[in-house]
């Protein structure tokens, strides 16, 4: 089958953020052919280049998605007042009160409010595919002053009504982002009015795309989450004025639950992904948990040989940020060595942008004003009781060298999504102490300890448990590699998917009209048997080149007759 691989900010891109598993899941499933419709998230990251792309990547089509505003065009009249109305009507739902929608009290249900919001979006999409891209429109005066006349309108909600200029500007830049694939050409029949099934990789602007191929030519769309948008938004969205996070939520769980609503099928990483997707509207019966998959080949050789940890040593690893909760994991070592004086912490990772850097600048001082000898380095006599490190040096070249060295591997965070190290540091076999954030309680399932998030005592007691323990540990460590290997690697991953991927292009019909020589329909031309996977090589007769398989070309072999009471 033609898959349409929808990512944003992620594969093909060098350094995506959602590449890897997307370049695994596309290398896996080799008899299937994958267009690659790309969101970036601008120029810079187009410049750095794509990873090397397996032949069954047919296309690769891109669009900046932050960056340069260029582009649209300036619609007339008659199409300003089609504009207005469209995105009058999807401001006014942004600005609804959610409460009283539930209760009634408006006279509007919740189910009118999303088929107002679906309404609007599609009434843009169309007018795009009419008149052209609403890019400038999305950005001019008349976007303001429709979003300004919905915040100011009777049943608006406290904080939309609080909106003030800057407030609106803000909101309508960020809409106007989300909104940019309304202005592209990939609906035709050359692009993804002609895959078998949109994947979209994750939530927001790249399941839009999806979204309109459903709306115009009826493809199927599959939904992959590993984090909800509307989460990350409440996440990210702190420094931004109350009117703005009241706003962008609402729009960005009006198009999460129109997109579950859509989608055939929608396949979140995790549970804790999940809750926030039913939270959002998505129908339980259409929701498959697919779990990230990860190559266990490169951890293999650790996982198979525990005597390398040391055993009095902690391992922390991963992107260095404060939602890590690094400080509460210096502070519980402080207690730790208390306890046991030889404890060591080697925390390793790199700074994730400058927030990064500023925030492993204040650990190291809480380090040195905790552990004096901290400042001796790594390669000090008898080791510092706390080092800072990275991989790709002499010392650590890989991270499965980096959970080698310990006997125990510590998640800190505030907040998680997918521990994807906790994955690592089980496939190599290590016994876990946790905080119960995020999917880490379902990831770890009983392998590991989980205490409190930012409850460094707790944190301290549970490390303290372990290194007294080398038994309990090898029994932890044996049973998480166990439970990583059967349910979080490449191969589990694939599987699911390509199961899914046959099982919703079962349920949908040929969407292709079939024309004989004169220009006439051929009914049943493309039977069920035309969607088997691969290529149909050779010599092409006419059948074949209307899209049916030679075979079909041939005439039926001569059925014997069978006579009565004849076995």
């Amino acid at each position: 089958m033609r898959i349409g691989l929808l990512t944003e900010g992620g594969c093909p891109y060098v350094g995506g953020d959602a590449g890897l598993w997307c370049d695994r899941l596309v290398r896996g499933l080799a008899q299937h052919e994958f267009d690659i419709y790309a969101l970036s998230a601008g120029e810079h990251q187009e410049n750095e280049g794509w990873v090397p792309l397996p032949p069954q990547v047919g296309r690769v089509r891109t669009a900046p998605l932050r960056g340069a505003e260029d582009g649209g065009v300036n619609y007339g009249r008659r199409a300003r007042r089609r504009f207005a109305e469209h995105y009058g009507e999807l401001a006014a739902v942004l600005c609804a009160d959610a409460s009283r929608e539930t209760s009634g009290a408006s006279g509007t249900s919740a189910l009118s409010q999303a088929d107002r919001f679906a309404n609007a979006l599609y009434g843009l999409a169309e007018l795009a595919r009419e008149e052209g891209g609403p890019a400038r429109a999305l950005r001019s005066e008349h976007a303001v002053r429709a979003l300004e006349r919905a915040c100011r309108a009777p049943g608006a909600t406290r904080l939309a009504r609080q909106a003030r200029v800057a407030d609106l500007l803000t909101t309508a830049a960020h809409l106007e982002r989300i909104l940019r694939p309304l202005s592209l050409d990939w609906y035709g029949q050359d692009g993804l009015g002609a895959v078998d099934l949109c994947h979209a990789a994750s939530g927001g602007a790249a399941a839009v795309p999806g979204l309109l191929a459903r709306h115009f030519s009826r493809v199927p769309l599959l939904v992959t989450e590993y984090g909800v948008r509307l989460r990350a938004h409440y996440l990210t969205a702190a420094e931004a004025s109350p009117p703005v996070r009241s706003l962008l939520a609402a729009f960005h769980g009006r198009l999460a639950a129109e997109t579950y609503r859509q989608a055939a099928l929608v396949t979140p990483g995790n549970a804790h992904a999940r809750r926030w997707q039913e939270r959002c509207g998505a129908d339980r019966a259409r929701i498959r948990t697919v779990y990230p998959g990860m190559d266990a080949s490169p951890f293999a050789e650790v996982g198979e040989a525990p005597e390398r940890a040391d055993p009095d040593t902690l391992v922390w690893a991963g992107p260095i940020e404060p939602a890590k909760d690094l400080v509460s994991l210096l502070h519980a070592f402080a207690e730790i060595r208390g306890h046991e004086p030889k404890a060591r912490l080697r925390i390793i990772g790199t700074p994730a942008g400058p927030e990064g850097e500023t925030y492993l600048r204040h650990c190291r001082e809480l380090a040195e004003l905790l552990f004096p000898d901290a400042a001796r380095g790594p390669l000090a006599p008898g080791g510092p009781p706390v080092s800072f490190e990275r991989t790709g040096g002499p010392e650590l070249p890989t991270p499965a060298d980096a959970y080698a060295g310990g006997a125990v591997v510590v998640l800190s965070s505030a907040v998680e999504g997918f521990p994807s190290v906790l994955v690592e540091a089980m496939l190599c076999g290590r016994a876990t102490v946790s905080t119960d954030v995020g999917a880490v309680r379902e990831v770890i399932g009983g392998t590991g300890l989980v205490v409190p998030p930012e409850d460094p005592r707790a944190l301290a007691e549970a490390c303290v448990t372990l290194l007294r323990d080398p038994r309990r540990r090898a029994r932890l460590g044996a049973a998480a590699r166990a439970r990583a290997l059967e349910l979080f690697t490449v191969e589990q991953n694939i599987a699911a998917f390509h199961g899914i991927y046959l099982e919703i292009v079962s349920r949908v019909p040929v969407r292709r009209v079939l024309l004989d020589d004169a220009g006439r329909p051929l009914p049943f031309a493309a039977p069920a048997e035309a969607h088997l996977p691969g290529h149909w090589s050779g010599t092409t007769s006419s059948a074949a080149a209307r899209g049916g398989p030679r075979w079909a070309t041939r005439p039926p072999a001569a059925v014997p007759a069978v006579t009565e009471g004849a076995r």
